[in-house]
């Protein structure tokens, strides 16, 4: 079990660092200046990512979880 929950910890983490990336993406895309239209555009495809990494982190958490409630 202790590989299961190492690994769940490797996906979360994994999940956290392209969450972090998708806020610097965001930050960097309201910097820019684009108008309404562009950056809608930019942000839309940022917000997939997002949810991505959100299931990616959820996922981890789970493992580690069922990992901990087996061992």
């Amino acid at each position: 079990m202790d590989a299961l929950i190492w690994s769940g910890a490797a996906l979360s983490l994994s999940g956290l660092v392209a969450l972090i990336w998708c806020i610097v993406a965001a930050m960097r895309v309201r910097r820019e200046g684009l108008d309404d239209a562009a950056m809608r555009a930019r942000l839309q495809r940022l917000v997939a990512v997002n949810m991505g990494a959100l299931a990616l982190s959820v996922l981890g958490l789970m493992m580690i979880t069922v990992g901990i409630f087996l061992a």
